[in-house]
């Protein structure tokens, strides 16, 4: 096989280049999931506040998780359609919340953000989508880091000012 078709997984071991963009798509693909149950969690959280703590959760955390969970599903199909795999359909995600436990709802998605950012990062900062991606590929993993970034730290006030 050329060695332009081959990549380094994780392990050090080569494997082709399809079997890598497969990879990069399978894992972008988990993280979009956990994207999304923190979406279903949030949007099950907000029919619990109130009217002005709903808006707060709506426009500090659900708007822009929304829009990151979009961008990574876009990208994530944008790339499939490149590399010439197959385009995964995301299911809706089920929320991960009690009856009456906003706060453990928030704080629910706040971890899930932040693990799929950390998840983000450790892809950002591998080999994979320098050996396998492209421009394009990188350029929607930072958009979506991007975004999601800050909301962790907003969880953290939409909490502190819950129930003032």
């Amino acid at each position: 096989m050329p060695r332009a078709l081959r990549a380094t997984n994780l392990r050090g071991m080569a494997y082709t280049n399809a079997e890598a963009q497969q990879d990069m798509l399978d894992t972008l693909a988990g993280l979009v999931d956990e994207l999304g149950g923190a979406l279903a969690t949030l949007g099950e959280t907000y029919e619990q506040l109130d009217e002005y703590a709903g808006d707060r959760l709506e426009e500090s955390l659900f708007r822009p998780l929304q829009a990151a969970y979009g961008r990574a599903q876009r990208t994530h199909t944008e790339f499939a359609t490149r590399v010439q795999l197959p385009i995964r359909p995301f299911a809706p995600q089920t929320a991960d919340v009690g009856p009456n436990d906003p706060r453990g709802g928030i704080e629910h998605a706040a971890d899930a953000i932040a693990g799929a950012d950390e998840g983000l990062s450790a892809l950002q900062d591998g080999m994979l989508p320098v050996e396998v991606g492209d421009r394009e590929l990188r350029s929607g993993l930072a958009e979506v880091r991007e975004l999601l970034t800050p909301l962790p730290g907003r969880a953290d006030e939409l909490l502190r000012s819950l129930g003032r």
